[in-house]
């Protein structure tokens, strides 16, 4: 995981329609930038849901959510049109931003040893900056914890 308190990688990833993304798009505002390991799947899919629902909070404290995972543009498309996704989905299938935000990592799965996305999330402030990291979470409960964080920043 990255180090909180250092610049977020730079990137230019094609959103669920096709048009190019970088996150320095988003400068002058926070950005929730989340890592998750497959469209359609049921975690990934109670954790794209659950920032769907909370999605006009996030906007309404400034901050934009992104989702990248190496699924193609077309299966984001999917996913967006299926559950009425409200963010922007980022399809990174080189794992080349995957991998500069270190989330691409050994994973054990009922004994068995892959590799693959670990489920992590990171807030980037309005300058760029890594304000917090999260790994390992928690699919339903990321989007609340991630609004928690926020409100947390807003009385800091």
């Amino acid at each position: 995981m990255l180090e909180i308190g250092t610049r977020a990688p730079a990137f230019t990833l094609p959103d669920q329609n096709g048009e190019m993304r970088s996150l320095s798009d988003y400068l002058g505002q926070k950005v929730i930038l989340y890592f998750y390991p497959k469209d359609m799947t049921a975690g990934c899919t109670k954790q794209a849901c659950a920032f769907g629902d909370l999605y006009p909070q996030f906007r309404e404290k400034g901050a934009v959510v992104l989702g990248i995972s190496k699924d193609s543009v077309a299966s984001h498309k999917k996913f967006e049109e299926k559950y009425g996704l409200p963010f922007t989905l980022l399809s990174d299938p080189e794992k080349e931003v995957i991998q500069a935000y270190d989330v691409w990592k050994e994973k054990k799965n009922y004994g068995k040893v892959s590799m693959g996305v670990v489920r992590t999330t990171y807030l980037i402030d309005e300058n760029g900056i890594i304000l917090k990291a999260f790994g390992k979470v928690k699919a339903a409960d990321n989007p609340a914890q991630m609004l928690g964080e926020l409100a947390g920043l807003e009385q800091a």
